[in-house]
Protein backbone atom coordinates (compact mmCIF):
# COMPACT_ATOMS: atom_id res chain seq x y z
CA UNK A 1 0.00 0.00 0.00
CA UNK A 2 2.00 3.28 -1.10
CA UNK A 3 1.04 5.18 2.23
CA UNK A 4 5.11 6.66 2.01
CA UNK A 5 6.03 6.89 -1.87
CA UNK A 6 7.01 10.27 -3.62
CA UNK A 7 3.44 11.28 -3.65
CA UNK A 8 3.99 11.91 0.62
CA UNK A 9 5.61 15.05 -0.57
CA UNK A 10 2.45 17.10 -1.54
CA UNK A 11 1.38 16.64 1.37
CA UNK A 12 4.41 18.10 3.66
CA UNK A 13 3.26 22.00 2.68
CA UNK A 14 -0.16 21.53 4.20
CA UNK A 15 1.45 18.96 7.22
CA UNK A 16 3.99 22.15 8.11
CA UNK A 17 0.85 25.13 7.91
CA UNK A 18 -1.02 22.41 10.02
CA UNK A 19 1.60 22.47 12.64
CA UNK A 20 2.21 26.08 12.29
CA UNK A 21 -1.76 26.53 12.32
CA UNK A 22 -1.81 24.27 15.95
CA UNK A 23 0.78 26.22 17.50
CA UNK A 24 -0.91 29.57 16.78
CA UNK A 25 -3.95 28.81 18.08
CA UNK A 26 -2.21 27.61 21.64
CA UNK A 27 -0.38 30.62 21.72
CA UNK A 28 -2.91 32.92 21.34
CA UNK A 29 -4.86 30.98 23.69
CA UNK A 30 -2.67 31.17 26.26
CA UNK A 31 -1.49 34.71 26.12
CA UNK A 32 -5.09 36.00 26.25
CA UNK A 33 -5.94 33.35 28.80
CA UNK A 34 -4.19 35.06 31.16
CA UNK A 35 -5.89 38.42 30.54
CA UNK A 36 -8.79 39.05 32.59
CA UNK A 37 -11.65 41.01 30.56
CA UNK A 38 -12.43 44.24 32.54
CA UNK A 39 -16.45 43.45 33.19
CA UNK A 40 -14.84 40.08 34.61
CA UNK A 41 -17.81 38.47 32.66
CA UNK A 42 -17.38 34.97 32.58
CA UNK A 43 -17.07 32.59 29.31
CA UNK A 44 -20.42 30.94 30.37
CA UNK A 45 -22.24 34.43 31.21
CA UNK A 46 -20.97 35.75 28.06
CA UNK A 47 -23.12 33.00 26.12
CA UNK A 48 -25.69 32.95 28.26
CA UNK A 49 -26.11 36.86 27.81
CA UNK A 50 -26.15 36.67 24.30
CA UNK A 51 -28.51 33.60 23.24
CA UNK A 52 -30.86 36.37 25.56
CA UNK A 53 -30.60 38.85 23.01
CA UNK A 54 -30.83 36.81 20.48
CA UNK A 55 -33.95 35.58 21.97
CA UNK A 56 -32.38 31.77 22.08
CA UNK A 57 -33.47 31.21 25.86
CA UNK A 58 -34.29 27.35 25.18
CA UNK A 59 -30.52 27.04 24.54
CA UNK A 60 -28.29 25.74 27.90
CA UNK A 61 -24.95 26.58 27.85
CA UNK A 62 -23.32 23.09 29.74
CA UNK A 63 -20.12 22.26 31.06
CA UNK A 64 -18.23 19.63 29.23
CA UNK A 65 -14.11 18.36 30.32
CA UNK A 66 -11.22 18.78 27.51
CA UNK A 67 -8.87 21.46 26.20
CA UNK A 68 -10.69 23.75 23.72
CA UNK A 69 -13.62 21.01 23.23
CA UNK A 70 -16.42 24.10 22.32
CA UNK A 71 -18.79 23.51 20.84
CA UNK A 72 -22.99 24.51 19.94
CA UNK A 73 -24.48 21.29 18.89
CA UNK A 74 -27.33 22.18 16.09
CA UNK A 75 -29.13 18.88 16.50
CA UNK A 76 -29.47 18.95 20.47
CA UNK A 77 -29.56 22.80 20.30
CA UNK A 78 -26.95 23.02 23.21
CA UNK A 79 -24.15 25.20 23.54
CA UNK A 80 -20.89 23.18 25.24
CA UNK A 81 -17.97 25.38 26.78
CA UNK A 82 -14.88 23.53 28.15
CA UNK A 83 -13.48 23.97 31.52
CA UNK A 84 -10.82 27.01 30.49
CA UNK A 85 -14.12 28.54 28.81
CA UNK A 86 -16.96 28.01 30.93
CA UNK A 87 -15.69 29.51 34.37
CA UNK A 88 -12.68 32.18 33.02
CA UNK A 89 -13.27 35.60 32.83
CA UNK A 90 -10.14 35.74 30.78
CA UNK A 91 -10.42 37.33 26.69
CA UNK A 92 -9.62 34.49 25.26
CA UNK A 93 -12.52 32.68 27.09
CA UNK A 94 -15.18 35.48 26.47
CA UNK A 95 -14.38 35.18 22.41
CA UNK A 96 -14.56 31.48 22.49
CA UNK A 97 -17.59 31.45 24.07
CA UNK A 98 -18.76 34.76 21.59
CA UNK A 99 -17.40 32.34 18.46
CA UNK A 100 -20.04 29.81 20.03
CA UNK A 101 -23.10 31.56 20.37
CA UNK A 102 -22.15 33.12 16.95
CA UNK A 103 -22.98 29.54 15.72
CA UNK A 104 -25.92 29.40 17.59
CA UNK A 105 -27.44 32.57 15.83
CA UNK A 106 -26.58 30.94 12.81
CA UNK A 107 -28.75 28.26 13.24
CA UNK A 108 -31.56 30.31 14.07
CA UNK A 109 -31.20 32.14 11.02
CA UNK A 110 -30.38 29.37 8.95
CA UNK A 111 -27.65 30.21 7.43
CA UNK A 112 -27.38 28.67 4.12
CA UNK A 113 -23.37 27.23 4.65
CA UNK A 114 -24.40 25.81 8.33
CA UNK A 115 -27.45 23.78 6.84
CA UNK A 116 -24.80 22.83 3.94
CA UNK A 117 -22.38 21.37 6.30
CA UNK A 118 -24.96 19.33 8.61
CA UNK A 119 -26.86 18.07 5.65
CA UNK A 120 -23.77 15.98 4.35
CA UNK A 121 -22.25 15.18 7.43
CA UNK A 122 -23.50 11.60 7.49
CA UNK A 123 -22.21 11.35 3.94
CA UNK A 124 -18.49 12.88 4.94
CA UNK A 125 -18.86 10.87 8.06
CA UNK A 126 -18.56 7.60 6.45
CA UNK A 127 -16.75 9.13 2.91
CA UNK A 128 -13.86 10.19 5.09
CA UNK A 129 -12.88 6.36 5.94
CA UNK A 130 -14.14 4.45 3.69
CA UNK A 131 -12.28 6.28 0.75
CA UNK A 132 -9.36 5.38 1.67
CA UNK A 133 -9.93 1.32 2.10
CA UNK A 134 -11.76 1.69 -0.98
CA UNK A 135 -9.08 3.61 -3.13
CA UNK A 136 -6.40 1.30 -1.93
CA UNK A 137 -8.24 -1.98 -2.56
CA UNK A 138 -9.02 -0.33 -6.00
CA UNK A 139 -5.51 0.51 -6.56
CA UNK A 140 -3.85 -2.72 -5.37
CA UNK A 141 -5.95 -4.91 -7.14
CA UNK A 142 -6.25 -2.62 -10.57
CA UNK A 143 -9.91 -2.11 -10.40
CA UNK A 144 -10.29 1.66 -11.78
CA UNK A 145 -13.47 1.88 -10.90
CA UNK A 146 -13.10 1.65 -7.05
CA UNK A 147 -10.05 3.62 -7.57
CA UNK A 148 -12.73 6.39 -8.71
CA UNK A 149 -14.99 6.04 -6.05
CA UNK A 150 -12.36 6.63 -3.47
CA UNK A 151 -11.58 9.34 -5.02
CA UNK A 152 -15.25 10.71 -5.74
CA UNK A 153 -15.93 9.63 -1.64
CA UNK A 154 -13.04 11.56 -0.34
CA UNK A 155 -14.19 14.50 -2.63
CA UNK A 156 -17.18 15.12 -0.20
CA UNK A 157 -14.47 15.84 2.56
CA UNK A 158 -12.91 18.30 0.68
CA UNK A 159 -16.39 20.05 -0.36
CA UNK A 160 -17.15 19.53 3.51
CA UNK A 161 -13.74 21.51 4.39
CA UNK A 162 -14.39 24.07 2.25
CA UNK A 163 -18.07 24.61 3.49
CA UNK A 164 -16.78 24.85 6.65
CA UNK A 165 -14.40 28.17 6.51
CA UNK A 166 -17.18 30.62 5.56
CA UNK A 167 -19.55 29.20 8.58
CA UNK A 168 -16.11 29.35 10.79
CA UNK A 169 -15.14 32.97 9.41
CA UNK A 170 -19.00 34.38 9.58
CA UNK A 171 -19.34 33.30 13.59
CA UNK A 172 -16.15 34.92 14.56
CA UNK A 173 -17.32 38.07 13.12
CA UNK A 174 -20.72 37.95 14.65
CA UNK A 175 -18.51 37.63 17.73
CA UNK A 176 -16.73 40.21 17.68
CA UNK A 177 -19.36 42.48 16.20
CA UNK A 178 -21.68 41.82 19.61
CA UNK A 179 -18.59 41.65 21.83
CA UNK A 180 -18.25 45.24 20.86
CA UNK A 181 -21.69 46.75 19.96
CA UNK A 182 -22.93 45.05 23.56
CA UNK A 183 -19.56 46.86 25.89
CA UNK A 184 -18.70 43.04 26.36
CA UNK A 185 -15.29 44.03 25.51
CA UNK A 186 -13.57 47.22 24.77
CA UNK A 187 -10.99 48.95 22.49
CA UNK A 188 -7.98 46.25 23.21
CA UNK A 189 -9.79 43.43 24.70
CA UNK A 190 -11.66 42.77 21.21
CA UNK A 191 -8.28 42.96 19.09
CA UNK A 192 -7.21 40.06 22.01
CA UNK A 193 -9.95 38.30 21.49
CA UNK A 194 -10.12 38.97 17.26
CA UNK A 195 -6.04 37.21 17.42
CA UNK A 196 -7.46 34.42 19.41
CA UNK A 197 -10.31 33.76 17.11
CA UNK A 198 -8.29 34.49 13.92
CA UNK A 199 -5.62 32.07 15.30
CA UNK A 200 -8.54 29.29 15.55
CA UNK A 201 -9.43 30.06 12.14
CA UNK A 202 -6.22 29.36 10.28
CA UNK A 203 -6.81 25.77 11.91
CA UNK A 204 -9.75 25.68 9.54
CA UNK A 205 -7.96 27.05 6.76
CA UNK A 206 -4.87 24.31 7.54
CA UNK A 207 -7.25 21.92 7.54
CA UNK A 208 -9.30 22.56 4.19
CA UNK A 209 -5.60 22.95 2.27
CA UNK A 210 -4.66 19.31 3.99
CA UNK A 211 -8.23 17.62 2.60
CA UNK A 212 -7.41 19.53 -0.64
CA UNK A 213 -3.60 18.08 -0.84
CA UNK A 214 -5.09 14.61 -0.05
CA UNK A 215 -7.02 14.56 -2.71
CA UNK A 216 -4.58 16.14 -4.83
CA UNK A 217 -2.26 12.79 -3.91
CA UNK A 218 -5.12 10.38 -4.74
CA UNK A 219 -5.88 11.68 -8.12
CA UNK A 220 -2.10 11.38 -8.62
CA UNK A 221 -2.00 7.97 -7.65
CA UNK A 222 -5.19 7.06 -9.58
CA UNK A 223 -2.94 8.14 -12.44
CA UNK A 224 -0.11 5.73 -12.43
CA UNK A 225 -3.12 3.10 -12.32
CA UNK A 226 -4.41 3.94 -15.31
Amino acid sequence: MPIFDSTFIILIPAMLISLWAQMKVKSAFYKYSKVRSINGYTGAQVARMILDAEGLYDVPVQHIGGNLTDHYDPRARVMRLSEDVYGSTSIAAIGVAAHETGHAIQHQKEYAPLQIRGAIVPLVNFSSNASWVIFFLGFILGIPSLVNIGVYLFSAVVIFQLITLPVEFDASNRALKILSQRGILYGDEIKGAKSVLTAAAMTYVAAALMAISQLIRLLALSSRDE
